[in-house]
């Protein structure tokens, strides 16, 4: 499959600015996923730029800070083309590795924004999104106070990730939303029930993370056994046991159309995810994470793959098809009343 010259464009909420319809998660650059190469990740960010990627994913927690240090020179040499999404609210503490709080009360936000402005070095983070709603506060309260670092020029945009439809409603009646992160892909699809449709009236875009399913989707490996001792995806239920067995399997039409059609899994998996765009009457834009130029070519190329109706038929029954949760055994404090809280993506 040939790589697109650029990526196709979408926009970030009703008024937001272009990006290119797929982004690059960055946070496998700097934890979680094993150990990765520096030099690497930089090439990475360069050719996923070459490409047409325009909006790079991180969080203050990713590295404990470091994926955002990671990014701060590129973010620089390229800050008229770059737009920089960054995520406050789930709290680490270098002291205990277990520790993992979550925190939207406005004194924290402010403080974690200003954090991130100095790893990134810059003035203004273009998308800020509270990466998990904390029950002890409003999300109204979460929602006016970044409202706030917009109208101060430290903000350009507002997100939101894991949330449920009801949640997104409340907070764009205080300030309009741009964006909703949430796991979505072939084989996560609880987002299209609730928060999907939202989106899709509010004109709010949907980043869609994990879209290759934490690599699995893409070949990546087919047991967590196969993957570094230090990986988190080795906590996964989905991913161990019996469930990773069953699970490999499922995926017999995805390898089938892929082969069938001169592409690979992961790209047919973007592409689906691509498709739900249409489907739904949204802006969708898949963050893939990857520390590989060759694998920034090879999702980029998603983007302009189209399936039939048939391939479309044969890869829908695969999520419901799915065993284990797709969470990991993290506990936070305060405990969420759902489990979205029980993943650091």
């Amino acid at each position: 499959m040939n790589v697109p010259d650029t990526l196709p464009t979408t926009r970030l909420g009703v008024d937001g600015p272009p990006v290119g319809a797929q982004g690059l998660g960055c946070m496998g650059m700097s934890e979680f996923y094993g150990p990765s190469d520096r030099k690497e990740c930089l090439k990475t960010l360069e050719r996923a730029l070459e490409l047409g990627v325009t909006l790079y994913d991180t969080a203050d927690n990713y590295g404990h800070g470091q994926n955002e240090r990671l990014l701060a020179p590129f973010v620089r040499a390229h800050r008229d083309r770059v737009l920089v999404s960054t995520k406050f609210g789930l709290v680490r503490r270098a002291d205990d590795p277990h520790y993992r709080g979550i925190d939207n009360s406005p004194g924290y936000l402010r403080t974690a924004v200003e954090g991130s402005l100095r790893r990134l070095g810059t003035d203004t983070i273009d998308l800020c999104i509270a990466h998990r709603l904390d029950p002890r506060t409003p999300v109204e309260d979460t929602v006016a106070e970044m409202a706030k670092l917009v109208d101060e020029g430290k903000v350009r945009l507002l997100g939101l990730s894991e949330v449920t439809g009801e949640e997104l409603l409340r907070a764009n009646r205080v300030h309009p939303i741009a964006a909703v992160q949430s796991e979505w892909s072939l084989f996560s699809r609880e987002v299209e029930a609730d928060v999907v449709p939202v989106a899709a009236e509010l004109g709010v875009a949907l980043m869609a993370y994990s879209p290759l399913g934490r690599g699995f989707l893409a070949g990546g490996f087919t047991s967590a056994d196969q993957l570094s001792a230090d990986d988190y995806r080795r906590t996964m239920p989905r991913f161990t046991g019996e469930n990773a067995q069953r699970n490999a399997e499922i995926m017999a039409p995805l390898h089938r159309i892929a082969a069938a059609g001169g592409a690979t899994a992961a790209q047919v998996a973007l592409a689906w995810l691509h498709h739900r765009s249409a489907v739904h009457g949204l802006p969708v834009v898949p963050i893939p994470g990857t520390r590989s130029p060759a694998r920034v070519e090879e999702n980029t190329a998603a983007a302009t793959l189209v399936l039939g109706a048939d391939e479309l038929a044969a890869l829908e029954p695969m999520a419901a098809q799915v065993s284990g949760s797709r969470l990991i055994g993290l506990n936070f404090t305060p405990q969420s009343e759902s489990d979205r809280s029980g993943c650091p993506a």
